[in-house]
């Protein structure tokens, strides 16, 4: 099965499953990545975040019988808005959006969304999935906490996740396995360490870098890339079970 399901994402950016891959297969879940356009330091792409969501969607594809969704690859970037190029959404805007397209999911017959966040200050989809518990169409938010510390461990990431909050060890090991074109020169001397951010929705991410960094890039690699993926898999089957097609996975 995980063989046949590398063809779903282009790039690892755009499904490109058919009406009768997606009937053959039996998928009743969709995958949404939301991503965000924001500045990611000197070394990495404004895209990071989309990237980072839409790796770890092509790879739950390949193993799990989802609907591939493209990405939503704007989102709530505010906090960014000090360095050129960062573009955001209201967190109204981005509400509406993915409670549009879970709308369209379940009149299609689709039972559930999973929603695969690359960006932490998309704190409206919390909200959005939060407001679907108890209802007819399961949604659930990946990757939890949880699955990002369990993930973390297996790939021998070095910096504390509070610390690794941006453009860090993490993000960069995941685009140096997928994209390694896409990770300019200048990771491995861009550490910045800041874990006192009380006020950073108040004052934004320019009160406590001066890089857009906040972490370790340095201590990056492609196989803590690698293995960040891989353990975000095997905790994916808890959430398709949850929003409604365990049977099936």
């Amino acid at each position: 099965m995980s063989g046949s399901r590398t063809r779903h994402q282009a790039g690892g950016v755009l499904p490109v499953q058919t009406t009768e891959d997606v009937r053959a297969e039996g998928a009743k879940v969709a995958v949404l990545p939301v991503g965000s356009f924001e500045q990611h330091g000197a070394f990495l792409p404004l895209v990071t975040d989309t990237v980072v969501a839409c790796a770890i969607a092509a790879e739950l594809a390949a193993v799990h019988p989802v609907l591939s969704l493209p990405p939503v690859t704007i989102s709530c970037s505010h906090e960014h808005a000090a360095w050129p190029g960062t573009v955001s959404l209201s967190a109204a805007t981005l509400y509406a959006v993915v409670r549009d397209i879970a709308d369209s999911l379940r009149r299609a017959g689709t039972r559930g969304l999973v929603l695969v966040n690359g960006h932490g200050g998309n704190y409206v989809l919390r909200n959005i999935v939060q407001e679907s518990a108890g209802g007819d169409f399961g949604m659930a938010l990946f990757p939890g906490p949880a699955d990002w510390d369990s993930a973390r461990k297996r790939a021998g990431v070095r910096t504390p996740a509070h610390s690794d909050m941006h453009a860090g060890e993490l993000e960069t090991s995941i685009l140096l396995h997928t994209h390694p074109e896409l990770v300019r020169p200048g990771h491995e001397t861009s550490d910045w360490i800041s874990d006192e951010r009380k006020h950073l929705l108040t004052l934004g991410m320019s009160a406590y870098t001066e890089s857009g960094v906040i972490g370790r890039p340095s201590r990056a690699s492609a196989d803590k890339g690698k293995e960040l993926l891989a353990g975000l898999v095997d905790s994916f089957a808890e959430y398709l079970a949850l929003v409604g097609a365990g049977e099936e996975a």
